[in-house]
């Protein structure tokens, strides 16, 4: 019998955004792909017997490497970031097994809207970083149709097709670093 994962004993951690990134692709034009990810985001997880992982990104991080796309992006005709400045995920079930596979499912809302999604991945270890502290880390695919957050403005291409795929695929990779409670660390 295996030792339980960091994921399956009790325990609050943090996400540490330095050593985490949340990245997104989506088909352009087609035949290519642009990619991007959010820069600003906090996110938390509560491990043991019900896990429960909750984050939060803030919209207008995301980054293109395209100055007027990322523009676009922000505006009213995507993410509105204006109105909606937070994309908010909800967990509802996490799953690890003892090979590491990991399923996470729960709400992401986008723009205020709540629908399902999934993410699988694999739990990739725990650790104690350079600083002393305790560390897990693991890495999440997910997919999901822009449609269905009201992320549609688009453009139909002269040859044919659109401009913008409905699909985005989703990477994360996080690390999370266990917190303290105040009453242990007094």
């Amino acid at each position: 019998m295996s030792a339980p994962t960091p994921l399956r004993a009790d325990g609050t951690w943090g996400v540490d955004p330095e050593h985490s990134s949340i990245e997104f692709r989506v088909r352009h034009l087609m035949i290519e792909a642009v990619k991007g990810r959010f820069l600003d985001f906090e996110g938390g997880l509560e491990t043991g017997e019900a896990p429960q992982i909750a984050g939060r990104v803030r919209a207008a991080s995301l980054e293109t490497h395209h100055q007027e796309r990322d523009e676009h992006l922000r505006s009213a005709d995507f993410f509105d970031v204006e109105r909606h400045p937070e994309i908010v995920f909800v967990s509802s079930k996490v799953d690890v097994t003892d090979d590491g596979s990991l399923l996470l499912a729960g709400g992401l809302t986008i723009k205020g809207i709540t629908r399902p999604v999934e993410f699988a991945g694999a739990y990739r270890g725990a650790g104690i970083g350079l600083d002393g502290r305790e560390r897990i880390g693991f890495e999440l695919r997910g997919k999901l149709d822009r449609l269905d957050y009201g992320l549609s403005w688009n453009r139909t291409l002269e040859a044919g097709g659109i401009l913008v795929g409905n699909a985005v695929e989703l990477t994360l990779d996080v690390a999370a670093v266990r917190r303290v409670a105040v009453e242990q660390a007094a």
